[in-house]
């Protein structure tokens, strides 16, 4: 059953029309296991109901898929290039994509061990370790265009313009307060709970 935040939430997706052309063109490269979550799929809800354009503050466009049949850089760099392929600049260099099979394998070197960064099994299990609630948002356009939406956390506290701490994530870990520093001086309107 879909929720009625489920079904404003897909409206609005369907309103943006870059962040559409992104999962119509994804879709047809049919990655394993495929999803755009993170900024392009949450901001611009934020634009909706701050009465923003369908575009602002979408630095990107994060494309996350699963395959864990060879969890290798240059396995990744394959797809990374043929998605990459597949769209026109400025596009090109606005799209993203990780295969989530191997975030564990370089998650904290670069971000820092301040918490275990476990195997994920799928793509969804991805949203989960975002920082904020509100980020823990997927979608995939399916073969019949309609949107399957993943939101571990429900759809509350972005349609409440509210960042709330992830609770499966470590207190303090993940750039809290500079992802929130970030996110609150291009959408003054959202709360933060500490």
């Amino acid at each position: 059953m879909t929720s009625s935040l489920e079904e404003r939430f897909v409206e609005i997706l369907r309103g943006v029309p870059t962040t559409m052309h992104v999962l119509k063109t994804v879709r047809e490269l049919d990655l394993p296991d495929w999803m755009i979550f993170s900024g392009a799929v949450y901001q611009p809800v934020w634009n909706h109901l701050t009465g923003r354009a369908p575009d602002y503050g979408i630095k990107d466009y994060d494309v996350a898929y699963h395959d864990d049949s060879d969890t290798s850089y240059e396995a990744e760099d394959v797809v990374i290039k043929r998605v990459a392929a597949a769209f026109e600049p400025p596009l090109r260099d606005l799209v993203e994509v990780r295969n989530q099979a191997r975030v564990h394998l370089w998650f904290e070197k670069k971000f820092g061990a301040d918490e275990p960064y476990p195997p994920l099994e799928d793509s969804a299990a991805a949203l989960k370790r975002f920082v904020a609630t509100a980020f823990c948002v997927g979608v995939r356009l399916q073969a019949d265009d309609s949107l399957q939406v993943w939101a571990p956390f429900g759809l509350e506290d972005l349609f409440a313009l509210r960042l709330r701490p992830n609770p499966l994530r470590v207190k303090g870990a993940g750039g809290w307060a500079r992802t929130t520093a970030s996110a609150k001086a291009r959408w003054p309107e959202i709360s933060i709970e500490p």
